[in-house]
């Protein structure tokens, strides 16, 4: 097999290794053809324009073979600048953004604003049709406080994919900003990680694609070559226990095995700080990440 991630300079790949890989992509292509693919997008990935552009042509090159993907992003640094810019002071509190009346208006602003139009526009410029919402729209997403301590931080209480599922089916990307409302019409923010679990988990997508700035969960956290390929529920739970899963790896597990028990087949954790990283992960047997499943009769990254 011609492993796809070695080659960082396509010029150096002759015609025979391109034909195929596209041959080796062939059944992934087959296995994903008409299904939904939840990607939660986020991280550095954001914010380098290269890695922005790489993983906007790959939701097109998805989208063009007929995969049906829904894009649901954050935009964390993208507040933090603006916040910055007005004077008013980033906190967090568990890893969550506190959120009072006046940093929620700026949330909204820049994810469902800047964040959202300026995906839908790129993916437009590289010859894709997505169309930005977010879950204030026909109120998709409706949420209950959280916690008083963090404000206009919502917890998930019902999603509605009827919006998302007529876009998918007229052939649109569908590009989700993280926001809810309650049943007031109070808007607030959700984490991006939980809201895409439970998106997923709603649609019965085929898979989720969690992009971070790391491999995946390692045995070691010191050596990359610890990457657990494959992990079932039970074995997740096990590792927490150990200790191995820990610290800020905890709540991106938590949120994959969420999707996992809300009926979502597979489940990645991927870098996406790697070129192409989603193609890697769907159309190579090799993949790039860490794979979570509810059980082991569910093969194959």
């Amino acid at each position: 097999m011609v492993e796809l991630k070695h080659f960082n300079d396509i010029s150096a790949v002759t015609n025979a290794q391109k034909a195929q890989i596209l041959m080796d992509a062939l059944p992934n292509i087959k296995k994903y053809n008409g299904k939904i693919v939840v990607i939660k997008y986020g991280g550095n990935a954001m914010i380098n324009e290269d890695l922005r552009q790489s993983v906007m042509a790959d939701i097109v090159l998805l989208n063009l073979i007929g995969v049906k993907v829904v894009l649901v992003h954050g935009g964390g640094p993208h507040i933090k600048e603006m916040l910055n810019k007005i004077g008013l002071e980033s906190k967090f509190l568990n890893g969550l953004r506190v959120t009072d009346a006046a940093t929620m208006k700026i949330v909204q602003m820049v994810l469902a604003g800047q964040v959202n139009k300026d995906l839908v526009n790129l993916i437009g410029s590289l010859g894709g049709d997505a169309i930005g919402l977010c879950g204030l729209d026909d109120q998709m997403i409706k949420v209950r406080k959280q916690d008083d301590a963090l404000g206009y931080v919502g917890k998930i209480v019902d999603v509605d994919v009827e919006i998302i599922r007529d876009n998918l089916d007229k052939g649109y990307i569908p590009v989700i900003s993280t926001i809810g409302t309650d049943t007031q019409g109070q808007s607030y923010n959700i984490n991006a990680d939980t809201a895409a679990a439970v998106i997923a988990g709603a649609l019965n997508a085929e898979c989720m694609l969690n992009m971070t700035d790391i491999d995946g969960v390692l045995e070691d956290k010191e050596k990359p070559d610890t990457l657990i390929r494959t992990m079932t529920l039970t074995q997740a739970e096990e590792l927490k226990k150990r200790g191995i899963i820990a610290g800020g790896m905890l709540p991106k597990v938590q949120c994959c095995t969420d999707a996992i028990q809300a009926g979502v087949k597979r489940v990645f954790i991927i870098n996406g700080t790697v070129p192409h990283a989603i193609l890697i992960e769907l159309l190579t047997e090799e993949g790039l990440g860490t794979m979570f499943i509810g059980h082991y009769s569910v093969v194959g990254h």
